[in-house]
């Protein structure tokens, strides 16, 4: 009995082959044109009526099974034997297994000790995991690694496991895979969904971040309106130095505060002193956190990986705007991952492009708006530990199709079927400051059972629409006017009623769930707000109260960005009076610890003040 294939589902031969291959053979299976079958020495073969053979080897895989129909890759005729041995003998009945019962013999007998001192190579470094165990609703092992996911197909089956990463380099991804899995089992880490790092070594980073915190304290203390383009170097050689230490998230955030100052001498649009000082508060942070070392310090390799066959999902399309650009942010799919594909357009004088007249730019081989809500299959795409993917524009090795109903067959991880339990999952993450610097983190596809009501609220220029899902709970869908996508809001308006899904990026607000919507999933199709046509048709009014809590609290991080500004040793009296004041709000809000913390600020505006006070106020706005 060959059990590897019987162990094959319809996903996994998907994955071998297409999902086209497979539908085809089983409709010549079901039309009475299957092979037929033999067994010869353990090795399954399958005689077609118009002469084509196949064989299956035992622990080949179907890559390095043979057949006469001369194509390249998995074939259907191969799909075929496959799906004609499960009908004559049944399914595999599910057991628990883990890849990391494959030992390392094993893994040598088949890849090599090439590839093993490779994957050594990487292990020493670190990286981090995130390993989903097989179930019986799911039996496919996965890993996924900073830079592509490794599945396990089949149980114990070297021949069957599968990755997107390019063929130079998919070996040695499938062996830290294995590694993983190994880990997790000798550290007693059952859950089905499991987070952790994997090799490196936890003094490495240690004295890493000293130069780097030591000018970001000069900063703040001369203020980012007094930096020089001497400082601004100072910068760039601290961030090659995280660099070649590989802490990759704060030297992409000290490549930000150097951008920012640039930005600021520039009299840019992109220069911004509230995340000046968030960035100022991040490095701090990360020094600090006692996570694991590649989530709060990215020591996971930055390049970018090539990918060897990709299938990308759109989630729709989003619009950013400043006076000197265009950018726009395709989000996809990627198995149980969210990857971002991202260009920037610079606006000539005089131009005020919006969303929609972006639609019809070319972007990897097609237009924006195509781009947007399609699903793209391609063999020359990048990925950087990122999550930001690159997908060339030759159609002959990148195809654009329309989506049609690839959203209902999304990994269970990216679609959010159960509103409370999204909640949970939100509440459980660390604060953003020290994060994952990775793009689309919180980007989900939400299934929903029904929309309650639809507002629009003219002052703020904001539409709310409340969405249930199956079991009742509630989510609120919230958008706001943007003028370089002046028929987002009505197009969005317009959709809701009749919607089954609806991508968007997840938040907390006042206790509630929020979803900042990117596209909509309508049965005629989805809709892409930021690149609709027409003018705004909803009207505006005044402005609304907002509440005590978020005036004040953004109230105080203003004061901390100002201050950070005109650096501390600058601070004339009214400002001082100004964080007395608003810690005095804050502790009438109930907020004593904030309040107590900007008060030790206002009374003696140093670094090691400043500091846990903007770190506090940071962390009551995100979970407001």
């Amino acid at each position: 009995m060959r059990a590897d294939l019987l162990a094959l589902t319809a996903d996994a031969l998907a994955s071998l082959a297409n999902r086209g291959l497979v539908k085809r053979a089983t409709k010549e299976l079901d039309a009475g044109a299957g092979p037929v079958l033999g067994v010869e020495g353990g090795t399954v073969t399958g005689r077609f009526a118009d002469g084509v053979e196949v064989a299956l080897p035992p622990g080949a895989g179907l890559d390095r099974a043979s057949c006469t129909c001369g194509a390249a890759g998995v074939c259907r005729h191969r799909v075929a034997v496959v799906l004609a041995y499960q009908r004559e003998h049944g399914e595999a009945a599910f057991s628990p297994w883990s890849p990391g019962a494959i030992t390392d013999d094993r893994l040598r007998d088949l890849l090599g000790d090439r590839v093993l001192t490779a994957a050594r190579r990487l292990h020493r470094a670190g990286l981090p995991v995130r390993l989903t165990r097989p179930t019986a609703a799911d039996p496919v092992a996965t890993a996924e690694l900073p830079s592509c996911t490794v599945r396990f197909l089949v149980p114990g089956e070297l021949g069957y496991v599968h990755t997107d990463a390019a063929a130079a380099g998919r070996d040695q991804w499938a062996v830290l895979a294995v590694w993983a899995f190994r880990e997790a089992d000798e550290r007693g880490l059952t859950d089905d969904v499991v987070r952790f790092d994997v090799g490196g070594s936890a003094d490495d980073a240690a004295g890493g971040m000293d130069a780097v915190l030591g000018l970001a304290d000069m900063l703040l203390l001369d203020g980012a309106a007094t930096a020089n383009p001497v400082f601004e170097a100072a910068l760039d050689r601290a961030r090659a130095d995280l660099v070649t230490a590989r802490l990759h998230w704060p030297a992409l955030a000290v490549e930000e505060l150097a951008g920012a100052l640039r930005a600021y001498r520039a009299r840019s649009a992109h220069h911004d002193p509230a995340h000046v000082a968030e960035l100022l508060t991040e490095l701090h942070a990360r020094a600090r956190a006692t996570g694991p070392r590649s989530q709060v310090l990215g020591t996971e390799e930055a390049s970018e990986t090539p990918l060897r066959r990709v299938r990308l999902t759109a989630l729709g399309c989003r619009v950013h705007a400043t006076a000197e650009d265009r950018t726009a942010e395709v989000f996809f799919a990627d198995g149980g991952t969210v990857l971002v594909r991202r260009h920037h357009w610079p606006v000539g004088e005089g131009e005020r492009p919006t969303g929609h007249d972006l639609a019809g730019r070319r972007l990897s081989g097609a237009s924006l708006a195509d781009l947007a809500a399609s699903t793209v299959v391609s063999e020359s795409a990048t990925r950087s530990a990122g999550r930001l993917v690159r997908v060339g524009a030759r159609a002959s090795t990148t195809s654009v199709t329309p989506l049609g109903r690839s959203w209902e067959s999304l990994p269970d991880n990216l679609v959010v079927r159960d509103l409370t339990a999204a909640g949970r999952e939100w509440d459980a993450l660390p604060p953003r400051v020290v994060r994952p610097r990775v793009a689309a983190e919180l980007v989900r596809v939400v299934r929903v059972a029904g929309v309650e009501r639809i507002a629009y609220h003219p002052g703020a220029q904001r539409l709310d629409a409340l969405v249930i899902d199956g079991a009742g709970a509630t989510a609120t869908i919230s958008a706001t006017h943007r003028p370089h996508c002046p028929a987002a809001l009505d197009a969005l308006a317009g959709a809701l009623p009749t919607a089954t899904h609806v991508s968007g990026e997840l938040r907390r607000f006042r206790g509630g769930l929020v979803i900042d919507p990117i596209a909509v999933l309508t049965p005629t199709g989805l809709v892409v707000p930021d690149l609709a046509t027409g003018a705004a048709s909803l009207r505006t009014g005044e402005p609304p109260a907002t509440d005590p809590l978020t005036s004040t609290v953004d109230s105080a991080l203003a004061v901390c960005a100002e201050a950070a500004h005109r650096g501390l040793r600058h601070l004339a009296p009214p400002l001082r009076d100004r964080a007395r004041a608003t810690a005095d709000a804050l502790r009438r809000l109930g907020l004593r610890t904030a309040a107590d913390l900007l008060t030790a600020f206002a009374d003696d505006p140093t670094p090691a003040t400043w500091h846990p006070a903007h770190l506090r106020l940071m962390i009551t706005a995100e979970r407001r």
